[in-house]
């Protein structure tokens, strides 16, 4: 199956009960399935819905025990007898969305995130917070060669989700979106999707820092939630009439509200951020007089991962990120909950 060694055990973090302790640890290597790749993990970003499945705040129960993780980006070291199309020593990324059955209707319409049969990466699926995983063979995205893996990682899930998220706005060349929460790990991602997209970009987000990576991305506006005293009022000035699209990354339920209020009239809100619990709140009377949709926007599908990696290897999008280790994800995950992140931490699964 693979010319490359492939260790009995290896190092990856695990925890068997929601809530509990994060182990650092050594566990089995898994053996790939028929239809799977065996992925040497090389570097995985680290995303907020890590910290929900830790938690287990959604009502769709996760696999316990459970290795996290869903932007993996590795190597190709075995796979399956039923794989076509890869081989080993081929650049291989892991996604939220691991597999899918490809026959009900959301999969023939390209909607496979949708998939009542989807199998999610760090999930239901043990994911990327390790140093081999498997990924079913079709869903998993092809790396270019010669790509700085650390980097492309998080592209892999927020630069897909964001990227899927601004095609949902329905915009033009030119139009303003606004970004709630555009200096994290989904934001500063969306920022230079956006304006690689033509848009023009207004951030939403707190602090100095966060202020001087959105303007370092390209961003034109920023709105400091933290000083600013009428934060609906300024973007619809700032915009002339208010945002044409809006983009909640943020894990905020007023930050969600108060877009329904500052997109302008005939805009679209999207919502990405899933805060544990939260309602999306309009007011009726604005929301049909000012003729505004609001859509949610899952992860991409594949078309929409091989657009998305192509602006990065193009040079178009970056990663914001911090090379950390493997081990040291528990502390991560603590400053995720301080909400103290910013940009993308990506960890190296060798230490």
């Amino acid at each position: 199956m693979s010319a490359h060694e492939i260790p009995k055990t290896q190092k990856g973090v695990i925890f068997y009960e929601t809530g509990g302790k994060l182990e650092y640890k050594d566990i089995d290597v898994p053996t790939p399935k028929a239809n799977e790749l065996l992925v040497n993990v090389k570097y995985s970003g680290v995303c907020h819905t890590d910290l929900h499945a830790y938690h287990g705040d959604w009502p769709l129960p996760v696999k316990l025990p459970l290795v996290g993780g869903h932007e993996g980006a590795g190597v190709v070291v075995a796979m399956g007898e039923n794989v076509k199309g890869w081989k080993v020593g081929d650049l291989a990324g892991i996604k939220w969305l691991n597999g899918s059955c490809m026959s009900c209707e959301s999969c023939e319409l390209g909607n496979e995130s949708n998939c009542p049969e989807a199998d999610l990466s760090g999930y239901t699926h043990d994911g990327s917070f390790q140093q081999y995983a498997t990924a079913d063979a079709v869903q998993a995205a092809k790396i270019p060669a010669g790509a700085d893996l650390a980097e492309i990682a998080p592209i892999l899930c927020a630069g897909i989700t964001v990227y899927k998220a601004l095609k949902s706005a329905n915009l033009q060349a030119g139009d303003w979106v606004a970004i709630s929460g555009a200096a994290g790990g989904l934001g500063s991602l969306a920022v230079q999707y956006a304006k690689a997209m033509g848009y023009r970009v207004l951030g939403i987000d707190g602090g100095e820092e966060k202020e001087q990576l959105f303007r370092q991305l390209g961003g034109e506006v920023f709105i400091d939630f933290r000083t600013c005293k009428d934060i609906e009022g300024e973007i619809i000035k700032a915009t002339n009439g208010g945002a044409h699209g809006v983009i909640n990354v943020s894990v905020s339920e007023a930050a969600i509200e108060s877009s329904t209020n500052y997109v302008r009239a005939n805009g679209t809100v999207v919502l990405v951020g899933l805060p544990a619990g939260a309602k999306c709140k309009s007011d009726v009377f604005n929301q049909v007089v000012k003729s505004i949709s609001i859509v949610g926007s899952y992860v991409g599908n594949r078309a929409d991962t091989r657009e998305a990696l192509d602006f990065f290897v193009r040079g178009l999008v970056r990663s914001p990120i911090k090379v950390v280790g493997l081990s040291t994800l528990p502390e991560i995950f603590e400053k995720m909950e301080k909400g103290q992140i910013v940009g993308r931490y990506v960890v190296d699964t060798s230490n």
